[in-house]
């Protein structure tokens, strides 16, 4: 069964990872793997650095699981399909939930930080209308009640920030042993 799905996420990296980065000058994969060396250089703990590496996976997923596209801009609820992929195959409900509320960490940080707003990328904002736009008061409130709020928003920070282009990256198979290590925790 890990084995398995190890397989078939780097089947996911290798059919995709060399995709363009919706309107970003990095690839899927370069994307993944600079925001999981953020959190890993931040001294995030394996959970949170495996939600970094697969916050994206949902835009990897077959067409067929995919509830529609963003004009261009990778798949609609890439979040929540990415989640729930990950929490079929074991994976724990924080790494789910880190990667399930990464567009919210987005919403709610335009709703609550005006500068925050002004920094994002032209393809951010064009997310961000397909993802409901700011949040609302009463959702601001109730994402900060999350139990992994401040992780969530620095998975969100690293995603932001993993958009280089010539960086030296390490070999995927790194996280991918993190995923694998992960997951046999969970069955012991």
């Amino acid at each position: 069964m890990i084995e398995q799905t190890i397989s078939d996420i780097s089947t996911l990296f290798e059919r995709s990872g060399n995709d363009a980065y919706f309107g970003e000058p990095v690839t899927q994969l370069e994307h993944a793997l600079q925001c999981a060396g953020l959190a890993e250089r931040a001294g995030a703990d394996d959970e949170t650095i495996i939600a970094a590496f697969l916050h994206d996976i949902g835009h990897l997923l077959p067409p067929d699981m995919a509830g529609g596209y963003m004009d261009g801009y990778g798949t609609v609820d890439h979040e929540r399909l990415g989640a729930d992929y990950l929490r079929q195959r074991g994976f724990s409900e924080k790494v789910a939930q880190l990667i399930e509320h990464h567009v919210n960490a987005k919403r709610y940080l335009v709703a609550k930080k005006p500068e925050y707003l002004a920094r994002l990328s032209e393809a951010s904002l064009k997310t961000l209308e397909f993802q409901g736009g700011p949040m609302t008061v009463d959702e601001t409130e109730s994402f900060e009640k999350n139990p992994y709020f401040r992780q969530i928003l620095q998975v969100r920070g690293w995603d932001e920030q993993a958009k280089e282009t010539g960086m030296v990256l390490p070999d995927p198979i790194h996280y991918l042993e993190k995923c694998y290590n992960h997951l046999e925790s969970r069955l012991s």
